[in-house]
This record gives C-alpha cells, sequence and structure tokens, in this order.
C-alpha cells in the first residue's frame, strides 16, 4: 500500500512519535506515524518538512484522533502538505479521505471491531489498524487473536494492521498467518535508544526482572483514567486514578481548564457541556489526563504523578535497541518463525 519495505508500522503515540523517532523507522524500512495530539497546526507543519529532511523519499504518516481539538487543523496541514499517509481515530474521516484521495495519499482508521471498520471502510479507508485489547492505550475489548481473522475474513479486499500485543518476530509471523499485512508496534518502538520516553520509564519498561521490572499482567484497563477505555502501566498512581470516575463538578471543571490551557473560547465549550455531555465528558477526562502522562512520558515520574500508556506486550521487552537493530531483528526472527513451522503444518499423503 505505501511501498515500505517491511511490515512494520510505528503508530502515533504523543510525546513519543515525533519526527526523529517516525524517520528512524521509516529509514529502518517500516513506516512511522507523527503523533500530531500535542501539536499546533504549525507545528506539525514543521515536524512534516523536518520528516522529509531525516527521511527523504521514504513512507510517512501523521495521526488524527478526530475527538480532540486541533486534530481537524492539523489534518489540513497533512492534506496541504500531501503526506502519504494519515491515520484516523475517533471520528469520521470522509473529508480527509476525500483530500488524501486526489493526490494518492491513503487512509489507515483504527478499529475496535466489525461495525468500526464498515464504517471506516465507507468513510473512505483505505487499510484498517484492528486493535485489540492488548494494546496500550485505546485498544477495544476484543483479543488481536480473534479481531484479525474475523476482519480479514469479512474484509478480504482491505489491508489490515494489526495492532495490540505485538513486540518481535513471533508476533509478526503471527500476525501474518492470522490474516494481517502488517503489525503496528506503539510500547515496543517506545522503549529505543531514538525514542524520546523518559530513561527512567523505558528502564520499568524494559527490565525482565519478575519480581522487580513490569511483566505482562502489570497493565490496568479501565475508562476512569481518560473517559476512554485505556490500558496503562500499573502504578500507584494510576490505581488510584483508575478506582472510581470523576465527579460532575470536577469533570465541569477539567473541561474548562482544558479549553483554557488549548486557547479554546468559553462559549464553545458550556454549550457542549450540556448537549454533547457523552462527548464533552471524553474530551475533558482525556485533557485532565495530559499532565499524568506528560509526567510518566517526558519525565519519567511513575511515582507520584505520571501514568504511562503500555501495553501488555511490556512483557516481551526487555531491552532498548537502537531501531534499525529492532527491525532487523524482527524480521529475522518471523522468518525463522514462518520456516520451522512450516514444516509442522505439513499434510503427510496417504499410502
Amino acid at each position: 500500500l505505501l511501498g515500505c519495505r517491511y511490515p512494520i508500522i510505528l503508530p502515533g503515540m504523543s510525546w513519543i512519535s515525533t519526527a526523529e523517532l517516525v524517520a528512524a523507522v521509516s529509514n529502518a524500512g517500516g513506516v512511522g506515524i507523527l503523533a500530531t495530539g500535542p501539536l499546533t497546526a504549525q507545528e506539525t507543519r514543521e515536524s512534516i518538512h523536518r520528516i522529509r529532511e531525516l527521511a527523504p523519499n521514504k513512507p510517512f504518516g501523521i495521526g488524527a484522533t478526530l475527538l480532540m481539538p486541533g486534530s481537524k487543523e492539523n489534518a489540513q496541514v497533512a492534506l496541504e502538505e500531501e503526506v502519504p499517509l494519515i491515520s484516523v481515530s475517533l471520528g469520521k474521516a470522509d473529508w480527509i479521505a476525500d483530500g488524501a484521495h486526489s493526490y494518492g495519499g491513503k487512509i489507515l482508521a483504527t478499529v475496535t471491531n466489525a461495525k468500526h471498520a464498515a464504517s471506516a471502510i465507507e468513510s473512505g479507508a483505505d487499510a484498517l489498524m484492528a486493535t485489540g485489547h492488548e494494546a496500550a492505550a485505546h485498544g477495544g475489548d476484543v483479543t488481536s487473536l480473534v479481531l484479525i481473522p474475523s476482519l480479514s475474513s469479512r474484509f478480504p479486499d482491505v489491508p489490515i494492521v494489526a495492532a495490540g500485543g505485538f513486540a518481535d518476530g513471533r508476533g509478526l509471523a503471527a500476525a501474518l498467518t492470522l490474516g494481517a499485512d502488517a503489525i503496528a508496534m506503539g510500547s515496543r518502538f517506545a522503549t529505543t535508544a531514538e525514542s524520546p520516553l523518559a530513561s527512567q520509564t523505558k528502564d520499568a519498561v524494559s527490565s525482565l526482572d519478575i519480581d522487580g521490572g513490569s511483566i505482562e499482567s502489570d497493565t490496568i484497563y479501565g475508562k476512569n483514567f481518560d473517559g476512554i477505555p485505556a490500558r496503562v502501566l500499573q502504578t500507584p498512581v494510576s490505581v488510584k486514578l483508575n478506582a472510581k470516575p470523576a465527579s460532575f463538578p470536577l469533570v465541569v471543571y477539567r473541561a474548562l481548564l482544558a479549553a483554557r490551557s488549548m486557547n479554546i473560547p468559553l462559549w464553545k465549550v458550556l454549550p457542549g457541556l450540556i448537549t454533547q455531555w457523552d462527548k464533552m465528558y471524553m474530551v475533558a477526562q482525556f485533557g485532565a489526563a495530559t499532565d499524568a502522562l506528560r509526567a510518566a512520558t517526558i519525565d519519567g515520574d511513575l511515582e507520584e504523578h505520571g501514568v504511562q500508556f503500555i501495553g501488555q506486550c511490556q512483557g516481551l521487552i526487555g531491552d532498548v535497541p537502537l531501531v534499525d537493530e529492532l527491525v532487523q531483528r524482527i524480521m529475522r526472527e518471523a522468518h525463522e518463525v514462518a520456516s520451522s513451522n512450516a514444516s509442522l503444518l505439513e499434510i503427510a499423503e496417504k499410502d
């Protein structure tokens, strides 16, 4: 679909999928997707130019979480810059698809079930990022083991990127067997040398120590943290924030704070709190979660204030390699696993 060498994608992760990490993945033969959530339209444009400077003529994309403030402006910049791939989630992207298709660009839509997938395809998606329950942040209720073959069977002509639980060559080989065309690795690429994730957080995730490190079960999945069901690293802070939903006065307060920090006039927020409570609740919760996410991602604070999005595949992560080294390792391992397993599936001829 994009002409990349290897079927490996870096998804957009706020404060992690920067221009530098995107370029590193694209240069290594995969496809990097820029996270635009924390960026203004001008910063998004500058980041696109930076990616093209660091990875000339290599495929890349930008992400747009359409429910969030600023996403439409960033998507418009991507269209103006004719970015090859636009990854969309949490909203209808038909107007983005129309714009991208006019110059040959492609739309990758994040979905968590067949209904989402059908709607995304109807809105112009060229490929689906099937996000399983194992994923960091906002995965769905269905595991990758079921979701990928289900979508592959229902939509055989649509390329599928498998996300959620993938961190090595065994996962890549498994995803391709299940019907995917590529994998997306967030947690794994977040713990590479080029990733801007705080070193303290990288160390916590990549430790293989069963007693002191982070294993596959050391995550929490719930919607009380940022308003959308999400998976985060289990820490005292994340346990507390996920314990119960925020009260109505607190959500209103958070919505107003989030609006002020994003320079959104209050007159645009107040009607939404009344007429679109569900959406505004999610936006308010997400805005309130920003400080905790920044504390973990940028400052490495996992003890007092920080919360880190992480997938269950953290149990598969045991080092902090260079991006190119990681990609080559995964491709070698996937080839070895696929070749080895092929002999196990041979059907003996009857005498």
